[in-house]
């Protein structure tokens, strides 16, 4: 250990604070004797939590135009249209958590640090999952050697899968165990404040969402969902993320660069369709509480593809991210997991156990608990919720999937669930001039300096539109 990773020129430096040790792996690495060499483990811990946070949205930054939340203003972008696009700083980002957490783990195992070491563990099971959903196989079980390893071979997506669930496993295990020779730092925990108990919320969060993604496989069992889910986030307090900014939330960030004509951040058709009342018949009361009105006073969605068709794009036509909401307010969290989403994935493995009122009962908690979050008046709330209260007959998996869509907003999983649900919402359209023919988006491309520096072992690419291993039965 006691390395710097280098990726061309760039140099990772933790918080600004602390510099961080890598083990060595397939990227290019030196010696820095002016770092500093044995950083202790709160720090780590500090620069884990910032990452994992931050590597959330740096993916939901591309994806969520893939779930069609986003769309570009200009007509013809690639994102918009499928085209392949190089996203090596997302791929280069996620690999250095990646080191960094072999390191955290590394220390926290010598130190005796049983908490900590829990904590990498979980850290690195949700980050590995981030790589394996956005683009299949990828190096993991080899990447983080002690001696360099240039070319690293890849790992298949299934393996990543087991993974992620062997890693959570541990991370439980640890957990419960004595917290060891070193505490918890509260202050230097940034998802969780130091509280154990919502770490393991969290954990078994993440374990539910991981055994309910494979769906369409013959080996998921529902009941194991709802086992993991008992043990979750409880309530909104519950949801996990970090509000620690150089600045503002980057999502404000975006919001606010819309008024210096910086243009980003564009709300999609579909997505503003489905709040309106154009789609479904109904006006959901968290359309103002996710983005604004319009110069003209109605809520208006982009289309992918196709570009701003009002006035000129300065001009407030269609409706963007929001500086004021809830979820995208200068200081509001950036979100890995919400409660709402928690009973959604309960909502869906118990309609598929057949167990309608605890789906229905968990649908109706679902949405509430994301009007609560975004603040929604008690009173829009409930006329909206009186709505869609059909009875535990009548409730369907488009029901299901429709509100959950609603609140994975801004959220990297949301791409997840499009893709399971084969992208079946209301009304759906695909992108003005996709170059996949009738279908969607399935994948992404490798990142141009991973098919430079490691193309032997970057798997040959496959259209676009090809479906990774959990999204086929």
């Amino acid at each position: 250990m006691k390395n710097l990773i280098n990726i061309g020129k760039v140099a990772i430096l933790a918080l600004g604070l602390f510099s961080l040790q890598s083990c060595k792996d397939y990227f290019d690495l030196t010696e820095n004797p002016n770092l500093v060499q044995d950083p202790p483990l709160n720090s780590l811990l500090a620069t884990a939590t910032h990452k994992a946070a931050f590597n959330n949205y740096r993916v939901a930054y591309f994806n969520n135009y893939y779930a069609q939340y986003f769309a570009s203003p200009t007509a013809g972008s690639d994102t918009d249209t499928y085209q392949t696009t190089n996203n090596t700083s997302t791929w280069d980002n996620l690999y250095y958590a990646l080191a960094d957490l072999a390191d955290y783990a590394q220390i926290a195992e010598e130190s005796k640090a049983n908490h900590h070491l829990a904590i990498a563990q979980l850290l690195t099971a949700y980050q590995v999952g981030l790589v394996a959903d956005t683009w299949g196989s990828a190096p993991y079980s080899k990447a983080f050697y002690k001696e360099p390893l240039l070319n690293v071979p890849y790992d298949s997506e299934e393996d990543l899968y087991k993974v992620q669930l062997d890693m959570i496993e541990a991370a439980l295990a640890n957990f419960a165990k004595e917290v060891g020779e070193v505490t918890i730092d509260a202050n230097q925990d940034l998802l969780n404040g130091g509280k154990i108990e919502l770490w393991v919320r969290f954990a078994n969060g993440l374990k539910a969402r991981a055994l309910n993604k494979v769906s369409k496989k013959s080996t998921y069992n529902p009941e194991n969902v709802l086992s993991a889910v008992a043990k979750s986030l409880t309530s909104n307090g519950d949801d996990v993320g970090m509000n620690v900014f150089d600045g503002a939330n980057p999502w404000n960030a975006i919001a606010r660069a819309n008024l210096n004509q910086d243009l980003d951040g564009w709300l999609n058709s579909n997505f503003i369709d489905a709040l309106n009342g154009t789609t479904y018949g109904l006006v959901d009361p968290r359309a103002g509480y996710i983005t604004n009105k319009t110069v003209n006073g109605v809520f208006k969605g982009t289309r992918s593809g196709q570009g701003n068709v009002g006035g000129p794009n300065t001009v407030y036509d269609e409706c963007y991210i929001s500086m004021n909401s809830t979820i995208s307010a200068d200081t509001s969290a950036l979100s890995i997991i919400t409660y709402s989403e928690v009973k959604f994935i309960e909502a869906e493995a118990a309609f598929r156990a057949n167990k309608k009122a605890q789906a229905y009962t968990a649908f109706l908690k679902g949405v509430q608990a994301n009007m609560d979050k975004l603040k929604v008046p008690a009173a829009d709330a409930a006329t909206y919720i009186a709505a869609i209260s059909k009875g535990e007959a009548a409730l369907t998996l488009s029901d299901i999937f429709r509100e959950k869509y609603i609140v994975t907003y801004l959220n990297a999983e949301a791409w997840n669930d499009a893709r399971r649900w084969d992208y079946q919402y209301k009304n759906f359209q695909l992108p003005m001039g996709a170059v996949l023919g009738n279908e969607f988006i399935r994948r992404v491309a490798y990142p141009l300096n991973e098919t430079t520096e490691n193309g032997s072992n970057v798997p040959e690419e496959v259209p676009l539109s090809t479906k990774l291993w959990w999204d086929k039965p």
